[in-house]
C-alpha cells in the first residue's frame, strides 16, 4: 500500500502566546489569549491567504491559545472548522503544573522510553503521532486546496516528524525545538512516511 499523501499543502501557523504558560507543562490546559494577539495572527493569515490565494477556511482545535485566532477570521467573513485531532498533546496529570511541581523521577520515566511512555497518564508520543498522521489523511481527503490551521507546537512538530519518519523518536535530544509563537509552517505535499511499531512487551 502506497503511503497517504499530506495533499496539496498544510500551512499551519503557531497559536499566540497563551496567558499563564510561563514555567508550566501546557498542553491540554485551556488557557487564553491576550485579543490583539489573537486578532494580529488573524490579520496576518488573512494577508498571506491573499497573496497566496489561499481559501478563506481555517481549521483549529476547540482551545482557546487557537480556536480565538479562528473565531475572528469568521467575524471577517471566513469559516471556522473547530477539529479537535488538531489538540495539543495530552500530559494528563502533568497538565496545568508548574515543572517543578512534576517529580523528577516521572520525567526520567518519560525520557528513558519516549516513544512509548505517557506523561503524566496522558497520551504517549507515539499515540500523538498517529493522531496527527490520522489527521493529516483526513485534511487531505477533503476538497483538494490547501488547509490552513491555527495550531499547537506538538501537533505542527508531529506533522513535521510524520512527513519524514518511519517510527517515533526513540530518545529526547532528536525531538525538534518548538516553532515561535505565531510562526508559519508550511508541510508541501509529500507522502506521510510515518508507521506506528507496537511498544516492546516488558517482562
Amino acid at each position: 500500500m502506497k503511503p497517504a499523501l499530506i495533499a496539496p499543502q498544510v500551512i499551519a501557523w503557531r497559536h499566540p502566546r497563551p496567558v499563564g504558560a510561563q514555567g508550566r507543562c501546557i498542553g491540554r490546559t485551556d488557557l487564553p489569549v491576550d485579543r490583539r494577539k489573537a486578532k494580529r495572527l488573524a490579520h496576518r493569515v488573512r494577508q498571506a491567504a491573499r497573496r497566496h490565494g489561499w481559501p478563506r477556511v481555517v481549521h483549529t482545535s476547540s482551545l482557546q491559545r487557537c480556536a480565538a485566532v479562528g473565531r475572528q477570521l469568521r467575524r471577517w467573513g471566513w469559516r471556522h472548522h473547530i477539529d479537535d485531532s488538531l489538540l495539543e498533546m495530552d500530559f494528563g496529570a502533568w497538565d496545568g503544573l508548574t515543572w517543578p511541581q512534576i517529580a523528577h523521577a516521572e520525567v526520567d520515566a518519560w525520557c528513558g522510553d519516549f516513544a512509548h511512555h505517557a506523561p503524566g497518564g496522558g497520551e504517549s508520543l507515539q499515540a500523538m503521532l498517529g493522531r496527527v498522521a490520522h489527521s493529516l489523511v483526513d485534511l487531505s481527503a477533503k476538497p483538494p486546496s490547501p488547509k490552513l490551521i491555527i495550531a499547537h507546537a506538538g501537533w505542527i512538530l508531529s506533522a513535521r516528524w510524520v512527513a519524514c519518519h518511519a517510527t517515533a523518536p526513540a530518545q529526547p535530544s532528536l525531538w525538534p525545538a518548538a516553532p515561535r509563537y505565531g510562526e508559519c509552517c508550511i508541510l508541501p505535499a509529500t507522502p506521510i512516511q510515518y508507521r506506528p511499531v507496537e511498544p516492546p512487551i516488558r517482562k
